[in-house]
């Protein structure tokens, strides 16, 4: 058992659109993510995403609409839904999902982490 500072994780790295992986839990794991500009559209066969922000704001698009998200909400995006994240500024973004799931979902591109950095 330890304690993460989500602080002090968040300043490790400062590459966008690359996860890094903080905890895990009971076959999940708990991802932080920086998210600046337009991500893939993709969804995720089999596994629902907790999308918590930590600091700044971003949107998620779906095809048939658009989700703000502001600092303190979270978002469930259930399996199966196409959607695609999005930040005008830098977002700071914690992941809850299983540790099997790629970050570009059905899409494979050169945004895909196969294998999240653990910091």
């Amino acid at each position: 058992m330890h304690v993460v500072n989500l602080r002090e994780k968040f300043a490790q790295f400062s590459e966008h659109w690359s996860p890094r992986v903080v905890a895990d839990l009971n076959g999940q794991q708990v991802k932080l993510v920086k998210l600046l500009g337009e991500f893939d559209w993709h969804h995720h066969e089999h596994e629902d995403e907790l999308f918590l922000v930590i600091q700044g704001r971003f949107r998620m698009e779906f095809r048939d609409r658009v989700q703000w998200l502001e600092e303190g909400e979270l978002l469930v995006v259930p399996r199966g839904v196409e959607h695609r994240p999005v930040a005008d500024v830098e977002a700071h973004v914690l992941l809850l999902e299983p540790a099997a799931t790629l970050n570009t979902g059905n899409v494979v591109s050169e945004r895909t982490v196969r294998q999240p950095e653990r910091l």
